[in-house]
C-alpha cells in the first residue's frame, strides 16, 4: 500500500479507463494531465476515430484528443491492463426489457480484466448501479485469485458528469470515494485526491453506491412532481411557467425545477428503476420513487394527446399531417439522444400513422442519428411554413426563437420558451 501511495505522489502511474463514452473519455483526458493513460473500449469504430484524433463527443474538442495521443493510447486490447496500476470501469448500465438492471457490460469488463491482473493493482467501478454491485460483480470475482485489501484493491466512486456543462472541468466537482477495506479507501482517496478539488470518503461502498442513486432519484422525483403540476395547471388554463416564476421568488424552502416533454439521458430514466429493483430485493416496494418515474414516462403521452387533439380539431388527417420536431437531444446544447423524449414521442405518433415527421437539431448530423430519423438540414421561413405543427422538445440556445415564432403556423411549446398566444400551445 505504501509503495502505491508513493507512486501516486510521484505521478508515475499507468491508468486504464475501461469504456470511453460520456464518462470514460472526459475522465481519461483529466487523468492524462498527470499520468500515463490507456483508454480501452470494445467499440473498434470508436477507437479508430479516437486514434485519428477525432472526438466522438461534440463538447470535447479534437485538439484534446490530439494532445492525449502524444503520450497515451486508445485501444481495444485488454492485455494492456497488465501494465496498469489503476483500472477504472466506466461502462454503461442500461435496463433490460423487463426494466431490471442490465449489468452485462460490467460482467464483460471484469471477465476481460481478470486474466490480466497482478498484485498491487487497484480496480474502481464508476458505472452507476444499485448498492451491492461492486461487491457482487467485482470483489467476489477477484477474491477467488487475490486477497482484496492486501494484494489487490477495490472501490467505487460515482461519476458526476453533467453532459453539456462540466465534461471539461469535472475535477471541480466533489468526488465521492469508497473502498472495500480501509486500505482500499486510503489508496483510492489518495488517487482521486491528486486530481479532484474535494474528496468525500464514504464509510462503505454501499453508502457510495446508494448516494449516486439518491442524487438522481431526487431529481427524478422533483421533475415528476413539476411535470404533474404542468398537467394540473393545463387543466385549469394556467401557465405553469408563470406559476414557477412566481414561486421561485421565495428565498427558502423552494427549489425550481422545470417541466418538459419527458425525461432522457442515462441517469433520470434509469436510476429510479435501479433503486426500485434493489428495494424489492430487501422486501420493500418503493411506491413514491416508482410513481415519480411513471409520471415522467407518461409525460410524453400528455404531449401526444396535445398533438392528436390539434390535428383532430383542425381536420388534419394523421397520415397527411406535416410535423416538425425541434430538438432530438434529451436536453439542450448537446448531441446525446439516449432515452430522448423526442424519440418516444416520434414512436407514439408513428403508431398512430403520423408519417410525415421531420427533426431539426443542429447538434446532429445525418450519420449519427437513428435511421428512422428524417433530419432537416436548415430551418428557413419557407420550410417552416410547410409544417402544420412545430413542436419544441429541446430548448437549444442556438435556436432563433423569434424567427420560429414569426414563421411557424402553430407551436406546441414543451419548454416555456414562447409567451402564450393564439399560435402557442403549452406542452
Amino acid at each position: 500500500m505504501k509503495n502505491i501511495i508513493k507512486k501516486i505522489n510521484s505521478k508515475k502511474l499507468c491508468i486504464s479507463v475501461i469504456g470511453l463514452g460520456y464518462v470514460g473519455l472526459p475522465l481519461s483526458l483529466l487523468l492524462s494531465k498527470k499520468n500515463r493513460v490507456i483508454g480501452i473500449d470494445i467499440d473498434k469504430k470508436k477507437i479508430n476515430q479516437l486514434n485519428l484524433n477525432k472526438s466522438h463527443i461534440e463538447r470535447i474538442e479534437n485538439k484534446k484528443i490530439i494532445n492525449f495521443n502524444k503520450k497515451n493510447i486508445f485501444s481495444t486490447d485488454f492485455s494492456k491492463i497488465f501494465e496498469c496500476d489503476f483500472i477504472i470501469i466506466c461502462v454503461p448500465t442500461p435496463l433490460k426489457k423487463d426494466k431490471s438492471p442490465d449489468l452485462s457490460f460490467i460482467k464483460n469488463a471484469v471477465s476481460k480484466i481478470k486474466p490480466n491482473l497482478k498484485k498491487g493493482q487497484t480496480i474502481i467501478l464508476e458505472s452507476t448501479s444499485y448498492p451491492g454491485t461492486t461487491y457482487d460483480y467485482v470483489v467476489k470475482i477477484l477474491n477467488k485469485n487475490f486477497i482484496v485489501g492486501k494484494e489487490i484493491f477495490v472501490g467505487f466512486s460515482s461519476e458526476r458528469i453533467d453532459p453539456g456543462r462540466n465534461e471539461n472541468k469535472i475535477e471541480k466537482i466533489p468526488k465521492v470515494v469508497s473502498g472495500h477495506t480501509n486500505n482500499c479507501l486510503e489508496i483510492i482517496s489518495k488517487f482521486y485526491g491528486s486530481y479532484f478539488v474535494k474528496i468525500f470518503k464514504a464509510e462503505t461502498i454501499f453508502i457510495a453506491e446508494f448516494s449516486k442513486l439518491l442524487e438522481n432519484v431526487y431529481r427524478s422525483v422533483n421533475i415528476g412532481f413539476i411535470n404533474e403540476m404542468k398537467m394540473i395547471t393545463d387543466k385549469m388554463g394556467i401557465d405553469v411557467f408563470k406559476v414557477i416564476e412566481a414561486a421561485n421568488t421565495k428565498p427558502y424552502g423552494f427549489r425550481r425545477f422545470w417541466p418538459g416533454p419527458g425525461i432522457g439521458g442515462h441517469c433520470i430514466p434509469i436510476d429510479p428503476l435501479f433503486l426500485n429493483f434493489a428495494a424489492k430485493k430487501y422486501g420493500y416496494n418503493s411506491k413514491f420513487v416508482k410513481l415519480a418515474s411513471d409520471i415522467n414516462f407518461k409525460t410524453v403521452k400528455f404531449i401526444e394527446n396535445k398533438v392528436t387533439s390539434f390535428l383532430t380539431k383542425n381536420n388534419i388527417k394523421f397520415p397527411l399531417a406535416k410535423i416538425l420536431f425541434l430538438g432530438l437531444a434529451y436536453k439542450k446544447n448537446l448531441d446525446d439522444y439516449r432515452e430522448s423524449a423526442s424519440l418516444r414521442l416520434f414512436d407514439l405518433l408513428s403508431k398512430k400513422r403520423v408519417k410525415k415527421i421531420k427533426f431539426y437539431d443542429p447538434h446532429f448530423k445525418k450519420n449519427n442519428v437513428p435511421k428512422k430519423i428524417d433530419l432537416l438540414k436548415k430551418l428557413t421561413s419557407k420550410n417552416l411554413l410547410k409544417f402544420d405543427l412545430v413542436i419544441l422538445l429541446t430548448d437549444h440556445d442556438c435556436f432563433d426563437y423569434k424567427f420560429i415564432n414569426k414563421n411557424a403556423k402553430k407551436i406546441i411549446d414543451c419548454r416555456g420558451k414562447f409567451s402564450l398566444s393564439d399560435k402557442i400551445i403549452r406542452g
